[in-house]
């Protein structure tokens, strides 16, 4: 019998970002190198585990914008122009190689890796959705949801409506599209306040993610650290983040994505070849950007991106191997300890950004491969387990109340709110404000009723954490300022419009067209506590 467990926990999110009003935007690639690197090849290991008999388990966060995306036809549309592009510029790489042996090696490897990604992709013919959706059904997944923007909720929590408006309409996108509702919730930017629990409990949830120092720092201090769930007072368990598992693949400095053997992120040869042979492949301004294509390993020169070595998918292969059975002998010395420690089974939570197993580390779903496939052969010190079932099958856990907390820097709130984005929130708490004002209102006609509708859609993509993330982080910050200053222009013209009566029907139509997340939104999830109950009372009369 196992003396513990493994939860590996990946959190699959990326902004709403659509742009069908431009015929180009830079931004939506961010979306078309996930699905190459990250989430076609997540997909395709799940598949092969399967195939294998591997009864693998894992908890994946999919956020409402990232699942609107993958389910939006537009975006699947220009998805699949962005990958005939890149299998166009492959094969006249291996055509322009014929005397470079070791490119056109590399060439010819990314041909293969392009041709199965296509194959995935009409498999599922565009909507990857179903394909995680078939691993839910089958249990080997926990799909979670998230925040409906991935809004920063501490920083909303002095206008409750709008939390419960992130959290509800989150969970009604994921009934949508799942079929079922969710059980459990990845807090955005694993960022929590004392009292977020009672409305998670009150939306049906069950677990949520914190960051370790939220628990640890709870009240009284768990028994079992974080190697254990807590159950808050509203009845929802609250799984810590391990941060000794986490650093072994996130640290800078001693993390396995910085193996000399792995690819280099920041070679590419958008930025290499030559300008007149690379052009028709490139931003159509013609400026430079990523393909994709990477010809160099990391290697060891200090940061010298002139003197970097050619990169070897055999070799980088092995070192996913070996760094997988790293990690898996490192959980087992871990697990043995505390079970003996503990006198209890204890889990072992590691939860990343999914976009780092591919995107950022290339060999990340090899590694993911080569970690389940080892973990069901080669041990039996843990099981891998996902947490709705962790939670199934230990019902009951020490209660505490848990300290506010996020995983981002200094474990608080000041990424999120520092001098480079501190001017966005008078402007969001301004349109908190009317939006309520909004929710206790009823519409005259079908048009304002639209209206009302859009409205919640432009604050809640208004409210993204992530255009502060990236005014903070310093890149593409001028997207982030216009993505921030456009929703809320939208968002005051639509209430000034329906404030005078004025509602521009033509305007509206346009606006619906471009953000059109969340089809069924409800503007009445904004409607007060005491605005609901006289709802509800004048309904049964």
């Amino acid at each position: 019998m196992a003396l513990g467990y493994v939860a590996l926990v990946l959190h699959a999110h990326l902004p709403f970002v659509r742009h069908p009003e431009r015929d180009y935007v830079l931004e939506e690639e961010w979306l078309y190198e996930a699905i190459t690197e990250t989430y076609i090849p997540l997909l395709r290991i799940f598949e092969g585990l399967q195939r294998d008999g591997i009864d693998f388990k894992m908890t994946i966060s999919l956020t409402p914008p990232l699942v609107s995306m993958l389910q939006d036809s537009l975006l699947q549309e220009r998805y699949n122009d962005h990958l005939a592009k890149l299998q166009e510029l492959v094969i006249r790489e291996i055509e322009n190689n014929q005397h470079n042996g070791h490119i056109r090696y590399l060439a010819e490897f990314y041909h293969q890796e392009f041709t199965q990604i296509r194959t995935t992709w009409e498999q599922y013919q565009g909507d990857l959705i179903s394909g995680f959706k078939q691993f839910l059904e089958s249990n080997n997944l926990e799909i979670m949801t998230s925040g409906a923007t991935h809004g920063y909720l501490p920083l909303m929590n002095m206008y409750p409506q709008a939390v419960w408006a992130q959290i509800k309409v989150a969970c009604d996108h994921y009934h949508e599209a799942f079929g079922r509702p969710p059980k459990g919730i990845w807090l955005p930017e694993c960022a929590y306040y004392e009292g977020l629990e009672t409305m998670l409990a009150k939306a049906g949830l069950r677990y949520f993610i914190i960051d370790g120092h939220g628990i640890l720092y709870g009240h009284p201090r768990p028994r079992y650290g974080t190697y254990a769930p807590v159950f808050t007072e509203a009845g929802v368990a609250a799984f810590g983040r391990d941060h000794e598992s986490s650093s072994q693949v996130w640290s800078s400095k001693m993390g396995y994505p910085g193996d000399p053997e792995y690819r280099e992120f920041y070679k590419d040869l958008g930025w290499e070849a030559d300008y007149d042979y690379i052009k028709p492949y490139i931003m159509p301004n013609g400026q430079r950007k990523n393909t994709g294509i990477k010809y160099h390993k990391i290697t060891n020169t200090q940061g010298n991106m002139d003197d970097k070595a050619l990169y070897d998918p055999y070799w980088a292969r092995e070192k996913a191997a070996e760094h997988a059975g790293n990690f898996m002998y490192n959980r087992e010395q871990q697990i043995a300890h505390l079970a003996n420690m503990m006198q209890r089974s204890p889990v072992v939570v590691a939860p990343y950004d999914a976009e780092l197993f591919g995107h950022w580390w290339y060999e990340g779903p090899w590694f993911l491969d080569y970690l389940f496939r080892k973990t069901w052969y080669d041990q039996n010190t843990f099981d891998m387990v996902h947490l709705a079932d962790y939670l199934r099958h230990n019902p009951t856990q020490q209660l505490c109340r848990l300290a506010q907390s996020s995983w981002g820097y200094k474990g608080f709130h000041e990424f999120w709110l520092n001098d480079s984005n501190t001017w966005i929130y008078p402007h969001l708490h301004e349109a908190t404000e009317r939006m309520i004002e909004l929710g206790n209102v009823e519409p005259a006609d079908k048009l304002e009723e639209r209206a009302l509708n859009q409205a919640a859609r432009e604050l809640l993509l208004a409210q993204s954490s992530d255009w502060a993330f990236i005014m903070r982080t310093g890149t593409m910050v001028s997207y982030a300022v216009e993505r921030t200053k456009t929703h809320l222009l939208r968002f005051n013209q639509i209430y000034d419009d329906f404030q005078l009566g004025t509602v521009n029907s033509t305007l509206l139509e346009s606006i619906e067209a471009v953000d059109n997340i969340f089809p069924n939104i409800d503007y009445r999830v904004y409607r007060s506590s005491k605005e609901k109950k006289w709802e509800a009372f004048k309904a049964k009369k």
